[in-house]
């Protein structure tokens, strides 16, 4: 299968905070931090659902929808690509165990986006970026309560990736506004953030206070490093 090619716009579009939805709360709790962290500057959302109940995920995707859109925001999808294509998500993102890479690009179409957990492994990286992956996620890179046994994965993954793979990366796992500068530094794109910014006494201020780390970090940035 021919590999769809992100268009430039878009893969140029990819950087900035990527908000993780939490498990276990009440829809109304959600919806309400979710609006505050798009508020506050976050351009992706990523619902992720574990809990099983299909009819109730798909509300609450349809609803993540909305409100991304009133925000100039994207919703991307953890694990479920049927959920994605069903309510007409702007991707999904897919772990090692979650469905196949190749399936899922030819499903979303060119349009849409796509991501992949790399972990620590910078040949699945690879992998992934020949397989149609318009995003690589590497991770945990601090200790992360979300996944205390999750393996730790270094900055360095996320330079090679800019500079040998040319796909923007992803860093996640235990990050918070105090140490996510050194991960931008090393070339992240997107910072995947949960309990720091979903537990925050006042979410839409963390998600500016990421903001800005961005627009700090790009005016350091020369200008061929951008996709």
């Amino acid at each position: 299968m021919a590999v769809i090619p992100l268009p430039d716009a878009v893969r140029e579009s990819l950087r900035g905070l990527y908000a993780i939805t939490p498990d276990c709360l009440a829809a109304n709790v959600l919806l309400d931090r979710v609006r505050a962290a798009l508020q506050g500057g976050a351009a992706f959302v990523q619902y992720r659902d574990k809990g099983g109940d299909t009819t109730r995920q798909a509300e609450t995707a349809r609803a993540l929808l909305a409100l991304c859109r009133q925000f100039g925001a994207r919703l991307l999808i953890n694990d479920d690509l049927a959920l994605a294509l069903a309510v007409g998500a702007d991707g999904v993102h897919l772990g090692a165990t979650d469905g196949k890479l190749a399936t899922a690009r030819e499903a979303l179409g060119g349009a849409r986006l796509l991501g992949a957990s790399c972990y620590d492994d910078f040949e699945r990286a690879r992998a992934a970026a020949a397989l149609g992956a318009d995003y690589l996620a590497f991770g945990a890179m601090h200790p992360s309560s979300t996944k205390p046994l999750a393996v730790r994965a270094s900055p360095s993954l996320m330079t090679r990736c800019r500079a040998e793979l040319q796909v923007p990366a992803c860093a996640i796992g235990g990050i918070t506004v105090e140490n996510a500068a050194p991960l931008l530094a090393a070339g992240a794109d997107l910072l995947a953030v949960i309990s720091d910014l979903f537990e925050a006494p006042d979410v839409a201020s963390r998600a500016a206070a990421y903001y800005q780390l961005f627009e700090e970090n790009a005016r350091d940035l020369p200008q061929s490093t951008t996709f």
